[in-house]
């Protein structure tokens, strides 16, 4: 991953960590193209009609604005287990043993291809978020349809 793209990723994460903090879980991505824009949905999170939308609208967004890069960034529950992450919508609900909260990110690079990674975070027992710094996923990644941002990433390079 380049230098501008890890910096257009360390803006989204945290981005999405400012609005955690606010007790608001949004999806935001950045698009960077002729122009930067950033968009944001706090739907996202409640079911796929939703994510599919919103991730059509910032693809519309890209080709027009002839994007050769975005970060796409979502909070979100990971399950760990041996070798393994599966990512869940994420909920105010309690975690489970082996759940992390997390927000879940996607970066492209028209040049350098795609990243995933994460920035895992932990809660005093008031409630506030303590956040990891991100980084790149160090697993194999096969990111499922629902893996954010992927239906981003398939419309943008589709051409």
């Amino acid at each position: 991953m380049n230098d501008a793209t890890w910096t257009l990723v360390t803006d989204v994460v945290d981005r999405v960590q400012q609005s955690i903090r606010m007790t608001d879980y949004p999806a935001i991505v950045i698009l960077d193209g002729d122009r930067r824009q950033i968009l944001s949905d706090y739907d996202y999170i409640h079911g796929e009609n939703a994510r599919t939308d919103f991730e059509t609208r910032a693809a519309d967004h890209a080709h027009a604005l002839h994007a050769r890069r975005f970060t796409f960034a979502v909070p979100q529950i990971i399950e760990m287990s041996p070798g393994n992450l599966q990512a869940h919508a994420f909920s105010v609900r309690p975690l489970r043993d082996g759940e992390q909260e997390c927000v879940v990110w996607t970066a492209y690079d028209a040049d350098d291809g795609v990243d995933y990674g994460w920035a895992p975070y932990t809660r005093r027992p008031s409630g506030q978020p303590i956040f990891d710094e991100p980084s790149t996923f160090h697993l194999p990644a096969r990111p499922t349809s629902g893996f954010p941002g992927l239906r981003l990433l398939r419309l943008l390079t589709a051409d």
